[in-house]
């Protein structure tokens, strides 16, 4: 029966993401024409365009992979605002989960991407043409063999979040910078039990480009009682039931700042994002518990 299901399922998901890549392509070459009206109008129909197919995946879901969502704390949201999402991340499960959970109720997810996800067949174009952010990341012995680079990864994101001005974003940032698995965790000696290490730098770039415009932080903890799914288990519909906690905070003055130079504001983000972990993984706890 699940084979039958990861079958079905896939093919619907294939489908749908062709027939929607047409009209979001579409929409990407026509914002090349220097015309601000048009590119805006362009950035509004693609972004449509991918509401719509998120809402065919997610039947796709309820019909092929009748997994039961537990959510919390969505009552606070709005369609027309800025929001800074930041989540923990397990399994590629949790994009799907994400664009599920908040798919109309805030403005379409746009993602930070590796620059290489861009040769993705179908989607690295979709992504393109929707302008999630592709982005090369300036590791610490890069910078120490060639000083010049810091500053750039700022640079990458104020041009991406140039784009994000004109209508309401979502930007969504996973900190832990990768996928959890218990051998990364062990390999960073994380002092968070069911979390990575959060890496400031992502986020803290975004804050400094967009500070002023993002009007909402939402912290969202995600919980697979089963064990963390594969992609090809949840589309055979192996997962029973997942877990997602929302919590909709106010940007503080802590989370604003000159994070490339300001070496005390650093500390202080730093911190206040470590806190922030804390209280996540302590909500992952007691979901365990449950």
């Amino acid at each position: 029966m699940s084979v039958i299901r990861s079958v079905f399922s896939i093919f619907f998901y294939t489908i749908n993401t062709l027939f929607w890549f047409v009209p979001i392509f579409i929409c990407g070459i026509v914002k090349l024409i220097p015309i601000k009206p048009l590119q805006k109008l362009m950035s509004w129909t693609a972004k449509q365009c991918a509401s719509i197919w998120v809402t065919f995946n997610t039947l796709n879901q309820t019909v092929f992979t009748p997994t039961k969502l537990e959510v919390t704390g969505l009552e606070d949201l709005k369609l027309k605002d800025w929001y800074l999402v930041i989540a923990n991340h397990q399994s590629w499960v949790d994009i799907l989960v994400l664009q599920r959970v908040f798919n109309r109720k805030i403005p379409f997810l746009n993602f930070f991407l590796k620059k290489e996800l861009i040769y993705v067949p179908v989607l690295g174009l979709c992504w393109w043409a929707l302008d999630f952010p592709f982005m090369t990341r300036t590791s610490k012995s890069q910078l120490k063999k060639n000083p010049k680079l810091r500053g750039k990864d700022l640079e990458t994101t104020r041009k991406a979040c140039e784009k994000f001005k004109e209508m309401p974003v979502s930007v969504v940032n996973f900190v832990e910078g990768t996928r959890f698995t218990a051998q990364k965790h062990a390999r960073q000696n994380s002092p968070f039990p069911h979390l990575l290490k959060p890496k400031a730098g992502g986020i803290a770039f975004v804050m400094q480009a967009m500070g002023e415009q993002i009007s909402k932080v939402v912290n969202v903890t995600i919980h697979y009682p089963e064990g963390i799914p594969t992609f090809m288990d949840f589309a055979a519909g192996k997962v029973n039931q997942i877990n997602v906690h929302v919590e909709v905070k106010g940007v503080s003055d802590d989370l604003i700042g000159d994070y490339t130079h300001d070496p005390d504001f650093r500390v202080r983000f730093q911190s206040e994002l470590n806190r922030l972990w804390e209280e996540k993984n302590q909500t992952l706890a007691n979901l365990e518990q449950k």
